[in-house]
């Protein structure tokens, strides 16, 4: 079967696992930052298997930590702050 890519790319990336504990629960995160996505970082959390591409912008939109991770406004409250560092 022939396929049709929209790209194939092989890139260095930098990786950065890392665990803390937050107030109500564990965070156990996978970060992943390359020159793709227009300087945002592919953030992985690992216990319920759900990313998302995370830059400024989305630290600072209302809702949005809480809506890609599914997490609790608390929880996403840590999430953010340690990501700010982060990004």
């Amino acid at each position: 079967m022939e396929r049709f890519f929209l790209y194939d790319e092989t890139v260095e990336a930098k990786t950065r696992f890392v665990s803390f504990a937050g107030k109500n629960r564990r965070f156990d995160l996978a970060i992943l930052q390359t020159d793709r996505y227009f300087g945002k970082s592919i953030v992985l959390d690992i216990q319920s298997n759900r990313f998302a591409i995370v830059g400024l912008d989305d630290l600072e939109e209302e809702g949005s930590i809480e809506a890609e991770f599914g997490f609790s406004e608390e929880d996403a409250a840590e999430l953010r702050e340690f990501l700010y560092e982060m990004v």
